[in-house]
């Protein structure tokens, strides 16, 4: 009788990676019930560029979050939620970046590094969650080398209520999902990323 099992691989056998090729992932915005959008803008990505190196996290460390900045949102928006968002990344379900909720209602931007995984320039009462990366903070682009060209979908979502009623345990899709239920208008930055 042979115990032995099946034969054995070489390590290199092992890290062979597998072929990235797959179809465009969809726009995830545009497959949510429609809402108005608003104005958001950033000092350190335009709309449709490439995200500066220093957004990413392929130097080692996490990145830095961008500047944003928002306006014409509804009168009645009670609070925020903002999120990073890469839909192309290699997995049935994406990838989050960065989810802050409870944004006041009066807060109308954020500062470049306010993602920071101490929140510290974050408003009073906003907190930041757990990303695809098990960092509560904001963590930049970092695709796979060599992959399709990636989309980050930086968003500022406008809700009808001050608590989104999640803690600061809950996942990002979980958030985001929650989100669909309260948002009055969206405002969305995409950039792009590809190494």
């Amino acid at each position: 009788m042979d115990v032995s099992g099946p034969p054995s691989r070489t390590r290199r056998e092992l890290i062979v990676p597998q072929p990235l090729t797959r179809p465009v992932a969809p726009e995830p915005y545009g497959l949510l019930p429609p809402v108005p959008s608003f104005t958001l803008r950033s000092d350190d990505l335009a709309a449709g560029d490439r995200l500066p190196d220093e957004l990413t996290a392929v130097g080692g460390g996490p990145g830095t979050s961008p500047h944003l900045s928002w306006s014409g949102f509804p009168a009645q928006t009670r609070s925020f939620l903002v999120s990073c968002f890469d839909p192309d990344a290699p997995g049935p379900s994406g990838w989050w970046h960065w989810t802050v909720v409870d944004v006041p209602a009066s807060t109308t931007a954020l500062p470049r590094g306010a993602g920071s995984p101490d929140g510290h320039a974050l408003p009073a009462g906003a907190y930041q969650l757990r990303g695809d990366d098990g960092i509560a903070g904001y963590v930049g682009a970092a695709p796979p080398p060599g992959d399709q060209v990636h989309r980050y979908l930086v968003a500022v979502h406008a809700l009808d209520v001050e608590h989104l009623g999640v803690g600061p345990d809950a996942m990002p899709g979980a958030a985001n999902t929650a989100a669909v239920l309260h948002t009055l208008a969206r405002a969305v930055l995409l950039g792009t990323y590809q190494r």
